[in-house]
């Protein structure tokens, strides 16, 4: 058995080593595609970018284990059963479960060190790749503002703008600058309707060209108190084009290894994302609970007839009548505006709330997806390895197809559940096991198909009502003829 074990093993881990290794460049060179237009031109030194792949490679390693244990338990078992070393097997006594149990030992090993991966290199590698691109971009101020919030990392300024469009990104559109003295207030305004951002490369100056908008200025002494600076002189005009020319300079060479992001899901590790989830979780109740109770008692101050009122009358009389008009008018004028205030509190609470609330569900999300991809590697696996005895192909043709389509079905269902988690449709724990939990009864399935030397589903099955079908056709033409 020791040599069947080893041969096992051989036939697994010879294409295991390749598959992993070409999966992962390939994810590496994915994402480093995707960064691309951030390093690239940007006279950033040549260890800093292995530095930036090599952070890559640590995130990509977790997703790509996986996906070339599913690719080579398919290959391993069509192998043996393409030869027919597994028929020889089976003819010996031996059964799949068998054959594979130092395989599941192996995958036992693997989800384990995926497991430490996911929780302690992943993260370390997330918070380094983020803040390293980061400041890569900052080599190039123009690519780190972001459209929709205030961005403040050009010193000096505070820039919002609506959208970033055009073939580079380098057109703006609804652009708002507060101009930041040191030691001072935000007294200088700058709105626009579009902008342009102009940088050549090795300039120190990063250069905003704005149009059609306005310039609002306050001059304000520092000496002057506080009811002199509501007197104090200002300068407002409308410009068709304006220039702004912005040393970068100070930030031109940035520490590759600065951290200004470190509490990002991806950056925490499964006890600081539980960290996490519970210290939002009781601020998140007391908050709803304060609201109900602030709703409650609004709503028991400002009722316009009292219940005593409403059990005197037995809800047989109408109330209005005994007012008059005058009256009628200003009570149902003070609850159409009580209503519809409260309709308005309401609202505004309810989008708070689902805010807040898929704060807490995308961590808690995070962790059980953690744990439920650690286990992936032996989900997949036992998909694999029945699957590849049934369709009986070994290399890298059919098996490389039923990999992908596998895999991609598999992250499909994860990414639905985290998004249905985070949404609040169902809980984060069934959003982040949702793929395995879909995927493993048709493992369990495959296994069975797979002892049972059946294939996954049996063709006559299907096409033999439509054969009985077409004969009764040719033969009533044959007997008319």
């Amino acid at each position: 058995m020791k040599i069947l074990n080893k041969y096992i093993l051989k036939s697994f881990l010879t294409p295991f080593l390749a598959t992993f290794l070409i999966i992962l460049f390939v994810l590496i060179m994915q994402a480093l595609w995707l960064q691309f237009d951030k390093i690239a031109g940007k006279g950033i030194d040549i260890v800093i970018i292995f530095k930036f792949l090599g952070y890559i490679a640590l995130m990509m390693i977790p997703t790509a284990l996986p996906i070339a244990i599913l690719l080579s338990s398919i290959m391993a078992l069509g192998n043996l059963a393409e030869n027919y070393e597994f028929a020889a097997i089976k003819s010996a006594g031996i059964s799949l479960q068998r054959l594979i149990r130092p395989l599941v030992i192996l995958m036992i090993v693997l989800s384990s060190l995926n497991f430490l991966f996911l929780n302690y290199i992943f993260p370390y590698a997330s918070l380094k790749s983020k803040n390293l691109i980061y400041n890569m971009k900052m080599k190039e101020p123009g690519l780190a503002l972001v459209a929709g919030t205030f961005n403040t990392e050009i010193p000096g300024y505070s820039i919002k703008f609506k959208e970033k469009y055009g073939p580079e990104n380098n057109f703006l559109k609804d652009v708002l600058i507060y101009e930041i003295k040191s030691n001072s207030v935000n007294n200088k305004v700058i709105t626009a309707e579009k902008g342009e951002i102009v940088s050549e490369e090795g300039s120190r100056y990063l250069t905003l060209v704005l149009e059609n908008g306005f310039y609002n200025e306050e001059i304000i002494n520092k000496k002057s108190t506080r009811k002199q600076r509501e007197k104090v002189p200002a300068i407002k005009a409308h410009f068709d084009r304006y220039k702004i020319n912005i040393d970068v300079s100070s930030i031109g060479n940035f520490d590759p290894d600065d951290v200004k992001y470190k509490s990002g899901k991806e950056m925490l590790s499964l006890n600081q994302l539980q960290y996490y989830v519970d210290s939002l979780d009781e601020p998140f109740h007391k908050f709803v609970e304060n609201r109900a109770i602030r709703t409650y008692k609004i709503l028991r101050g400002n009722k316009l007839v009292k219940d005593t009122t409403i059990s005197k009358y037995n809800l047989k009389t109408d109330i209005l009548n005994n007012f008059n008009d005058e009256d009628k008018s200003s009570i149902i004028n003070n609850a159409t505006t009580f209503v519809s205030s409260n309709l308005d509190n309401i609202s505004s609470f309810k989008e708070t709330l689902m805010n807040k609330q898929k704060i807490i569900n995308a961590y808690d999300t995070e962790y059980h997806k953690r744990l439920a991809f650690s286990v992936a590697c032996l989900v997949l696996f036992f998909i694999g390895s029945p699957l590849g005895s049934i369709i009986r192909k070994g290399g890298f043709g059919l098996p490389m197809i039923m990999a992908i389509i596998i895999f991609v079905i598999y992250f499909f269902i994860s990414t639905l559940g985290k998004n249905m988690a985070e949404s609040n449709t169902i809980s984060p724990f069934l959003g982040g096991w949702l793929a395995s939990i879909v995927l493993l009864p048709f493992g369990v399935f495959l296994m069975i198909r797979a002892t049972k030397d059946k294939g996954i589903f049996n063709v006559d099955t299907f096409m033999q009502p439509i054969t009985n079908f077409f004969n009764k056709i040719f033969k009533i033409d044959n007997n008319k003829s």
